[in-house]
């Protein structure tokens, strides 16, 4: 699962470096096949709420062949510091051996807020198949992920505030 947490953190920081540009997030899927090789797809439709549900889809399906995925798609979440406030969710697949998923969101502030675009730290939100004893492992790895897109990584943590 480490390996997905990795492909979930480095399609969350690509999603990142989308919005800090302040375009809205077509819902993307970063996948990975058994070889090593990386390609995205993204989902697009006038209505968005069609395309996260068609990614969703092609997540559950595996609809690429792929050993490991991650979906990555605008929404909301709440907060004890914050009624809501706009997050990537970011859902994560691994295929084999055994099916196992992680659901993460990354909360941000839109480059559009009077105080800038800002990245909160990721909130991991769901395990399937995993074990305990891995879910720090399974963080570090998705910020390894984050941190290994050069470009997004940049703005990732330029912009990183804690605060929440």
């Amino acid at each position: 699962m480490q390996e997905t947490a990795r492909l979930a953190g480095f399609f969350a920081a690509h999603g990142i470096w989308s919005v800090s540009a302040g375009d809205k997030l077509v819902p993307l899927m970063g996948y990975e096949h058994a070889d090593g090789d990386r390609a995205m797809a993204r989902f697009a439709d006038d209505d968005p709420g069609i395309s996260a549900l068609t990614g969703q889809e092609a997540l559950e399906s595996n609809e690429f062949a792929a050993t490991r995925a991650a979906l990555v798609v605008e929404g909301f979440i709440h907060l004890a510091a914050t009624p809501r406030i706009d997050a990537l969710i970011v859902r994560a697949v691994s295929y084999f051996p055994e099916r196992s998923a992680m659901a993460v969101a990354v909360p941000y502030r839109p480059n559009t807020d009077s105080d800038g675009f800002a990245v909160h730290r990721p909130r991991f939100l769901g395990f399937d198949n995993v074990e305990r004893e891995e879910f720090l492992k399974i963080a570090d790895a998705f910020h390894e992920g984050v941190s290994s897109h050069e470009e997004a990584a940049e703005v990732w943590h330029t912009a990183l505030d804690e605060s929440i």
